[in-house]
């Protein structure tokens, strides 16, 4: 029997713990290694901890900090140079898949490196002593020496000022990955948790050049690793082999606010660009599994109001999820410091 729609988003909220959250820290490991790298919430600190919000329903901040404390998960640029943590016995995978090797560098760099090097671990404030460079020169060096993995950040707690180290002498015992067998063992997670994914999702994801991920995904399909597929209203895409199976489950309705560095809304990015634009957009609604409207508002790092919940669905759909809709957003968006002002354009009394 061919995978329908249904069979995909009951299993991708199964499998990424929307329908069922994490209860407490002991499988939290377990869905970050599979949803990793896991990104900071969007409009927040950078010294803030990763979070898998909303599959967790537990003090995830105060245990994500305990993991990054103690480096069994360890801060990195990956996914086009974004931040996020990953498993430290996994840092060699995803190094592999995602870094952007430094050719030639300038001149910045290179003092920003030597100085690392030599006298590190230093926080960017005695870089500047040390070479007399100014930090806003500084910073743009350490950024992309890290996505090189030439440098490493040691982000084990909020505080805003870290230390940064030569890579290689800090992970001695990291062995940067292949970058095409990297990338393979990466994809199959992506898809593990993805269940089904068009080439547009993977792209928007890894962030990774088609130039490079259509050759790597014909190789995986020729392989027998992923199989190509048609699916209903999702269009074409490919799955594992093993998920070539799945039938429809039980899936109830759901409404879920998911921040713009979630690993869904990244992988739907292009998708939600189209639909409702890049402009004051502050969260997306998965609504029975799949992404049918925007939260939008002009963020703030002070108290700011959600100016309309704009939705893609039915009329009648709209009113009668009413309550439950305005209920989740308001889970974050409440008073004092915040107000919902609209609902689908109508002002929200």
């Amino acid at each position: 029997m061919p995978v329908t729609r249904r069979a995909v988003l009951a299993e991708r909220m199964k499998r990424q713990r929307l329908t069922e959250p994490l209860r407490n820290s002991r499988p939290y490991l377990e869905l970050f290694r599979l949803l990793q790298p896991v990104s900071t919430l969007f409009f927040t600190s950078p010294g803030d901890p990763p979070s898998l919000a909303p599959r967790a329903a537990f003090d995830e901040a105060k245990a994500a900090d305990r993991l990054r404390a103690n480096r069994t998960i360890v801060k990195g640029r990956f996914l086009g140079g974004g931040i996020g943590y990953v498993m430290a016995d996994e840092l060699g995978l995803y190094a592999g898949a995602f870094q952007k090797p430094l050719g030639a560098m300038n001149e910045t760099q290179s003092i920003v490196l030597e100085a690392v090097r030599s006298a590190g671990p230093l926080a960017p404030r005695q870089i500047k002593e040390e070479t007399g460079i100014l930090n806003k020169h500084i910073m743009p060096a350490l950024h992309r020496l890290q996505e090189a993995f030439l440098v490493y950040e040691d982000q084990v707690g909020s505080d805003w000022e870290r230390g940064w180290y030569d890579f290689e002498a800090e992970w001695p015992e990291v062995e940067i990955a292949d970058r095409d067998a990297a990338a393979c063992a990466v994809l199959m997670r992506f898809l593990e948790a993805h269940v089904f994914a068009a080439f547009e999702q993977i792209k928007d994801w890894s962030q990774l050049p088609a130039s490079f991920l259509k050759p790597l995904l014909a190789r995986m399909e020729s392989s027998g690793d992923i199989l190509p597929a048609q699916i209903e209203s999702l269009g074409e895409g490919w799955l594992r082999a093993e998920d070539a199976g799945i039938a429809p489950a039980e899936m109830p309705p759901s409404v879920f606010m998911l921040h713009r560095a979630d690993f869904l809304v990244r992988s739907h990015v292009s998708e939600l660009k189209r639909r409702f634009g890049s402009a004051d957009i502050l969260q997306y609604l998965l609504i029975d599994g799949a992404f049918r409207g925007a939260v939008c508002g002009h963020w703030r790092i002070g108290p700011h109001d959600v100016d309309n919940i704009r939705l893609d669905l039915p009329p009648a759909e709209v009113r009668a999820r009413q309550e439950d809709i305005l209920r989740v957003v308001a889970g974050k968006y409440h008073p004092p410091h915040h107000r919902i002002l609209a609902y689908d354009g109508e002002a929200v009394l």
